[in-house]
């Protein structure tokens, strides 16, 4: 069975590491990081390519600034024609990386934020049921449900490839407090996994079959 490996990491608490990894980063990279008005935000973007960088050169033995990466249509990251995929999200100053070998792989994390929940999102974007579903919880449980299905689709038009060219409500997945994570409809050939990696955010990861495993290493640093 193959491993699918996620690990997390608050860029928050990295800012002494800034200068370390802008300096591995490409010059695209870099031109990139210029263009963000705010300083935090552009410190945010610089930790979690390097520590991306410095990942992926730990499977693959070659130096963190040596990483070409190619992007298709819809912007998804690749090396090349290398066996090593990945992914990385990140939300309010949480960066979630996933990295397998021969499978395709999406993931996705998100804080929980109960206004961002209460706002009428889910009618713009879920499928009908899960919409249902959603409205039938009570109150209490309706921002994390509502985030277990938000990082779901986004892990599995991510693993996809194709971006919002894919309806978020195309497809559905399970979101119930105690329902097993699922894709459940209009997901053939591909397999979720969902956890909590660290208080008040939830997270997920979508591969491609069902052969394989979700491996949370520690915390990175």
């Amino acid at each position: 069975m193959r491993s699918v490996d996620v690990q997390w990491m608050n860029l928050d608490a990295a800012e002494n590491d800034v200068a370390a990894s802008a300096r591995i980063l490409s010059d695209d990279e870099r031109r990139r990081a210029d263009r963000f008005h705010f300083p935090r935000d552009r410190r945010r973007y610089i930790l979690r390519h390097g520590k991306l960088r410095q990942l992926l050169s730990n499977y693959l033995g070659i130096a963190p600034a040596d990483l070409v990466f190619e992007h298709n249509s819809f912007g998804k990251p690749a090396l090349g024609e290398s066996n090593l995929k990945f992914n990385i999200s990140h939300s309010h100053g949480m960066a979630l990386f996933a990295i397998a070998y021969d499978v395709e792989i999406g993931c996705d994390i998100e804080r929980c934020d109960p206004q961002f929940a209460a706002e009428q999102i889910s009618e713009h974007f879920f499928a009908e049921d899960e919409v249902r579903k959603l409205r039938a919880l009570a109150p209490t449980q309706q921002t994390s449900a509502f985030f277990r299905c938000w990082t779901r689709k986004e892990a599995y038009i991510k693993a996809r490839g194709r971006g919002l060219s894919i309806p978020l409500d195309s497809f559905e997945v399970s979101l119930a407090p105690g329902e097993p994570a699922a894709l459940l409809r209009g997901c053939d050939g591909w397999t979720l996994q969902s956890f909590e990696p660290v208080p008040g955010y939830e997270a997920a990861v979508v591969a491609a079959g069902a052969d394989w495993r979700l491996n949370c290493l520690p915390l990175a640093a």
